[in-house]
């Protein structure tokens, strides 16, 4: 009996040390959340000020397509909306279900990533890149930096979903994947962000 008391005492407090653990990770990642948010708020303020700064180059009016910028943000909503299916599968312990949600949404966020990239491409051929004036030098700043991000977030999930599929659903993987979530809807946020700001008012 005495064995049994001690065992179930050493399990509670390796399960308490566990838990504390997660919680410290999770208090981190806010805090690194509202770090990066700072340094998007920067970046926007800086292509504030910077967007009228042409120097008699091509500006936004010439350079952005708001139904391909439009079909960006609609796959990146899409996004956030598959891993929040995800998130439920993982509530209900349905391994097989969480890993296809998470290949839907890299799908998606992959597709998005490839948009851009066509985007960035096509206007550096123009001869519109970075180093053209003040106002492009913005512009590819904040939205490249969330497209590194976004990029980032992509090789986190198939990080955790060959995770999820070596070790199952258990509360250091669930954690980590609820992190995940953290981060992908924050860009989500900042997307509409960017825009709202920098291509829905210059092509409107």
């Amino acid at each position: 009996m005495t064995d049994t008391v001690i065992t179930a005492g050493h399990d509670e407090t390796a399960a308490e040390a566990a838990e504390r653990a997660i919680d410290e990770k999770t208090y981190g990642f806010w805090i690194y959340l509202m770090s990066d948010a700072i340094i998007f708020a920067l970046l926007f303020a800086t292509f504030v000020v910077m967007s009228h700064n042409t120097a008699s180059g091509p500006d936004s009016h010439t350079l952005f397509r708001l139904p391909y910028t439009f079909a960006e943000t609609i796959l990146l909503l899409a996004s956030s909306t598959t891993l929040g299916c995800s998130n439920a599968a993982i509530a209900a312990g349905q391994r097989g279900r969480t890993l296809t949600w998470l290949g839907v949404t890299s799908l998606l966020g992959l597709g998005f990533v490839t948009m851009e990239i066509s985007e960035f491409y096509g206007m550096a051929v123009a001869g519109a890149g970075p180093s053209r004036n003040g106002f492009l030098s913005a512009f590819f700043t904040l939205v490249g930096t969330h497209g590194i991000h976004l990029s980032i977030g992509l090789i986190w999930i198939v990080l955790l979903g060959c995770e999820v599929t070596l070790r199952g659903l258990n509360p250091f993987v669930v954690s980590r994947l609820y992190r995940l979530g953290l981060f992908w809807h924050f860009l989500v946020i900042v997307w509409i962000g960017i825009f709202s700001v920098v291509y829905l008012p210059e092509i409107l």
